[in-house]
């Protein structure tokens, strides 16, 4: 079965060349959307040979979806561009479908652990959303995931492209899983730890958009057919 590894990218210029350098061994195609950058991300990803696409700059799940649309693969894994995901894990991630056990494996923080979720405010909110958004969709289809917002995923290329999915920020980690979820699809987890990102800080701000999340939780459980 035939491997895409997606990296949404912007403004990841320190960061970029290490991912792609140890991803690409993972995967048979591999294509870095990018949301506009303003430094040399572009440059570098080129310089590289791998494929560059360039979306409207409306956020990560803009670029999911444009990669949805792109790619030729039978298995798509997400990864981040900021160093926090172990490519190391990619083989763990496609495993289960390539054995026809699974239609969407995600990497758990929750049971690989993390470098980014505790230390400040700002990180306790983070974990107390994320816990309260994947106790109601647990509670709404009687599972036991662990960590529905991470987005080092795979999945099934043929199922991605059914989900029409809408989300243009991070909330389209959890639309995706919901619409999954909605199809039947088979969901299971692997432990992956998050790393501390090396260069640059997050770009998203939770007092901004978390009432975001909460709504499109809601929204895609309760009043999206």
């Amino acid at each position: 079965m035939k491997v895409s590894i997606i990296v949404p990218t912007k403004n990841e210029e320190k960061n970029i060349k290490e991912i792609l350098d140890k991803a690409k061994k993972f995967g048979e195609e591999i294509l870095v959307v990018d949301g506009h950058s303003t430094d040399k991300t572009p440059d570098i990803v080129q310089a590289t040979g791998v494929k560059l696409i360039e979306d409207q700059g409306l956020g990560k799940g803009e670029a999911l979806r444009r990669a949805i649309k792109e790619t030729s693969a039978d298995i798509m894994v997400f990864i981040d561009a900021d160093g926090s995901h172990n490519s190391e894990d990619i083989p763990k991630l496609i495993e289960p479908i390539k054995d026809n056990q699974a239609d969407l494996v995600i990497a758990s923080r929750r049971t690989g652990g993390s470098d980014e979720l505790y230390g400040d405010l700002n990180k306790f909110f983070r974990e107390l959303g994320s816990n309260i958004i994947t106790l109601l969709i647990n509670h709404h289809f009687k599972t036991a995931v662990t960590d529905s917002q991470n987005g080092f995923r795979a999945i099934k290329a043929s199922l991605a492209k059914e989900l029409d999915l809408k989300e243009n920020i991070t909330t389209i980690e959890q639309e995706m899983l919901i619409k999954v979820l909605r199809k039947g699809g088979r969901v299971t987890e692997i432990p992956s730890h998050e790393n501390k990102r090396k260069y640059g800080c997050s770009v998203i701000k939770l007092s901004k958009v978390w009432w975001r999340y909460i709504y499109s939780c809601l929204k895609y459980l309760y009043f999206y057919s």
